[in-house]
């Protein structure tokens, strides 16, 4: 199997419900082409939340239960793998002391009140966000492209001299894999990617450009913290990246003034 192939397979079965079969231990480069291809990996819920945009707009149900429905979506297509990731890293951040303390803080699994409070203030701006764009002309194909362009934080959570918080685990195989070169190409792919899909809702396209820029913004200043008290990255400061990258994307996007 083609290690492209092979990495495709690893992104979308660790990122989506989606089932592929077994998945052999990763090798590096299985590791690399899976976070480059995490936005096409994400396209099965991408799909899935552009229907139920699609839907919700035909039934004329209300715009704040229609973008609530889409993020229901997103958490179920993805074993809310990703939001379960924001909780315990944010749990992580605030338990000082010593960073093996704040480690297994992240690896005990269970939810603590900083981490129930992101979980709630990020589903809030999704949720609210989500409402200003559903009603918009297209606005099926902006939040389904939101998704897709989101993902691509894995470009920069996994971009070379980004190291493993653990010897151990998927962080440690895919930590530092991407180099910087394709982190960039990625983020210009997603960007016209996400400003065409503003353009065909009538919306300014530097509304696009903008959301990356500063969904980028958000996760460096996530990455330099976590490198900080964790000593570099894991699963689930991937997950938490890619949510906190979606949130600035659909906040930008929800804004008027585009």
């Amino acid at each position: 199997m083609h290690d492209s192939t092979a990495g495709l397979r690893l992104a979308v079965g660790t990122l989506t419900v989606v089932p592929v079969g077994t998945i052999a231990d990763p090798t590096r480069e299985h590791a690399r082409w899976a976070m480059v291809l995490a936005p096409v990996a994400a396209l099965p819920v991408a799909v899935a939340v552009g229907a139920v945009v699609a839907l919700g707009h035909w039934a004329t149900l209300p715009t704040l239960l229609t973008a609530a429905l889409a993020v229901a979506v997103i958490a179920a297509g993805t074993r809310a793998m990703h939001l379960d990731g924001l909780a315990d890293t944010v749990d992580g951040l605030g338990a000082g002391w010593t960073r093996e303390r704040a480690l297994e803080v992240m690896r005990s699994g269970d939810v603590g009140p900083m981490g129930v409070a992101a979980l709630l203030l990020v589903l809030l701006a999704q949720v609210a966000a989500l409402t200003a764009i559903v009603d918009r002309p297209q606005g099926w194909l902006v939040a389904g492209v939101a998704v897709v362009a989101s993902r691509a934080s894995t470009l920069l959570t996994c971009r070379v001299g980004m190291p493993s918080a653990r010897p151990g685990g998927l962080g440690a195989v895919v930590a530092g894999s991407v180099p910087t070169w394709v982190a960039g190409l990625g983020g210009l792919v997603v960007a016209a990617l996400l400003s065409a899909a503003v353009a065909a809702s009538r919306l300014s396209p530097a509304a696009g450009v903008v959301a990356v820029v500063l969904a980028a913004v958000a996760v460096g200043i996530l990455l330099r913290t976590c490198r900080r008290v964790f000593g570099g990255v894991t699963g689930d400061v991937m997950g938490a990246a890619i949510e906190v990258a979606f949130t600035v994307i659909l906040i930008v996007l929800s804004s008027g003034r585009w």
